[in-house]
């Protein structure tokens, strides 16, 4: 008998998920609570209404899918498995991403390598630490702040001024009550995500994340400009050893602590420049965006069996996750301002040009009027394209790029994406 899912999140991941759950055998149909421009079969709830969610899930016989942290992080499956099948951590696991201070300490506890940190709850005492340490520093707001709350520093007075904008100004609210302060690492940063029922985890392919809003990793920190995968800064030496002492650690340590992990666990690393070492940069208890995207498009497994597996806890049952050699790249186009100020409801054009089979058009800040398809976020969309190699895939991904516009010019994008690679 097939069954339904219903994937909770409006943005690229959640498009990219509900595309990638769809071609199963296995899966009827694909629901999105609210879903975006580019979904269908979309749900008018608020991705925090539990009971709502609940109700339609237990009605239309569903397994949800969570995508973004902030449900996870409020306890939508401690309020659901009871009744239905759920795919996330609990809120207790999902404290891996909601607070850095207790993610840094629970790897300071179990000896995952990550930088040197400190803890500030008093913005004077974080403003001398600051004054005291001649070592390059990032600062980050502790609590959730939607990818944007990290600021590398180029020098003290960035520190100082971080130190302000986060604890003082509140720009990230509560959020910034706390922050940590990390010794700044030099090197390549590259995502590694699993998928882990508690007791098992299957790694998924590599991916590099382009954070920062400008080329040549500029300007301040987004949710993500775009990405590709895989990543060769790992070797296979390397991702073995990534797998046992972090990623199989981490999941071994949360069940120990009586906080079993089951969902997407994502280590966002730093792989050292002079040493290849790997440290752990952060958590995040689902998948990133705009990882999901290439990650999906280079997925020849079914997912569906994966999550399904994850949820009732036989992983160990399943063979590794099988993908296809080409390299994808994903380039999101942004509304021009943002991270900051943008605008909204500029109408798309160009959704409906002549696309290859290699290509794909994953909806993210957008919303459906009619006929037409409009800007509703900062980043607007994530164009997507698999290549027989890296520059082939970059070269298709820009090619669709190009015939996608809005507004007068409004449309921003990196033009940079996948050449690190």
């Amino acid at each position: 008998m097939k069954t339904n899912i219903l994937i909770v999140g409006s943005g690229g991941r959640e498009h990219a998920l509900g595309w990638k759950l769809s071609q199963s055998q296995s899966v009827d149909t694909v629901y999105y609570c609210p879903g975006n421009g580019g979904t269908i079969n979309n749900l008018s709830y608020s991705i925090t209404d539990f009971s709502k969610i609940k109700s339609f899930a237990i009605k239309n016989n569903c397994i949800v899918v969570v995508g973004p942290e902030e449900p996870l992080t409020k306890g939508i499956v401690n309020e659901l498995s009871e009744r239905i099948s759920i795919f996330g951590p609990t809120s207790e696991a999902a404290r891996l991403e909601a607070s850095k201070s207790f993610a840094k300490n629970f790897m300071k506890q179990n000896s995952i390598s990550t930088p040197e940190f400190t803890s500030f709850s008093d913005p004077e005492k974080a403003k001398d630490f600051v004054y005291s340490t001649d070592k390059s520093l990032v600062i980050k707001a502790d609590g959730l702040a939607a990818g944007k709350g990290v600021v590398v520093c180029e020098n003290k007075e960035d520190a100082l001024n971080a130190i302000d904008s986060i604890m003082i100004r509140k720009n990230f609210g509560n959020s910034g009550n706390v922050i940590v302060i990390e010794e700044r690492l030099f090197g390549e940063e590259v995502s590694l995500i699993g998928i882990s029922d508690g007791s098992t985890i299957i790694p998924m392919a590599t991916a590099q994340d382009h954070k920062r809003i400008y080329d040549n990793d500029t300007g301040p920190n987004t949710g993500g400009m775009g990405s590709f995968s895989p990543s060769k800064i790992i070797s296979d030496d390397s991702f073995t050893d990534i797998i046992n002492k972090i990623m199989k650690k981490t999941v071994h340590a949360m069940k120990k602590n009586y906080t079993p992990f089951v969902g997407f666990l994502y280590a966002g690393l730093m792989i050292e420049k002079d040493t290849q070492k790997p440290y752990v940069l952060e958590y995040n208890v689902r998948m990133g965006d705009p990882e999901c995207q290439p990650i999906m498009m280079r997925m020849k497994s079914d997912l569906f069996n994966y999550i399904k597996c994850s949820i009732s806890g036989t992983l160990h049952t399943l063979p590794p996750l099988e993908w296809y050699e080409n390299p994808a790249v994903c380039v999101v186009m942004a509304e021009k301002g943002y991270p900051d100020n943008f605008e909204k409801r500029n109408v798309i054009h160009g959704l409906n040009s002549s696309f290859g089979y290699n290509i794909k058009i994953f909806h993210a800040g957008t919303l459906r009027n009619n006929n037409d398809v409009l800007t509703y976020g900062g980043r607007v969309l994530g164009v997507t394209a698999l290549g027989k190699d890296l520059t082939h895939a970059r070269s298709e991904a820009y090619e669709a790029v190009k015939k996608i516009h809005w507004g007068k010019n409004r449309e921003y994008y990196r033009k940079d994406i996948g050449l690190k690679g």
